[in-house]
């Protein structure tokens, strides 16, 4: 699978490993799963419902923890890409990756805006979803970045652990 613009964001490592010596094979739940979606309403919880069922058919060794902001982290994603970008991109896709020992996902869609994160306005009722995906990733011990992609549009990704981060 090509990288498609996605930047330089944590990986599954093949079963060679990253020095290439094929010592081990990669454990059953890992693997990249992609799917899309239009950018409507309904999508939202569909691909949050999608991502818990993979993550449980895959039996990826994640704490509740973990699987609680995951999810709310693809629900904020996916309702951004439908309430920013559905104009200019119809479709969306919702990519999950799971190595041995992190879990990452990713809403990519096609409208070239690149979202910042805001400082909290206390006076306004939304636009904090951004602020939340980047402390839920952040008390996880985890990574995310938004990207262009090569078709000129954008993907944000988060990777986390798979186990919760000692505080």
């Amino acid at each position: 699978m090509d990288d498609q613009g996605r930047g330089p964001g944590p990986r599954p490592q093949s079963a060679e490993g990253p020095g290439g010596a094929g010592t081990a094979d990669p454990l059953p739940y890992e693997g990249v799963w992609r799917f899309t979606a239009p950018a409507v309403d309904a999508s939202v919880p569909q691909a949050r419902h999608a991502v818990r069922d993979l993550l449980l058919r895959q039996g990826v060794p994640v704490s509740d923890d973990v699987v609680q902001g995951l999810l709310l982290i693809v629900s904020e994603l996916v309702t951004n890409a439908v309430r920013h970008a559905a104009l200019l991109s119809p479709m969306l896709a919702v990519e999950v990756a799971v190595g041995a020992e992190w879990i990452r996902v990713s809403v990519e869609d096609n409208h070239p805006y690149r979202p910042t994160a805001l400082e909290a306005d206390h006076g306004r009722t939304g636009g904090r979803g951004l602020l939340l995906v980047r402390e839920i990733t952040r008390e996880a011990g985890g990574a995310c970045d938004i990207e262009h992609t090569a078709s000129g549009g954008k993907v944000i990704w988060v990777a986390l652990p798979l186990k919760p981060a000692l505080l």
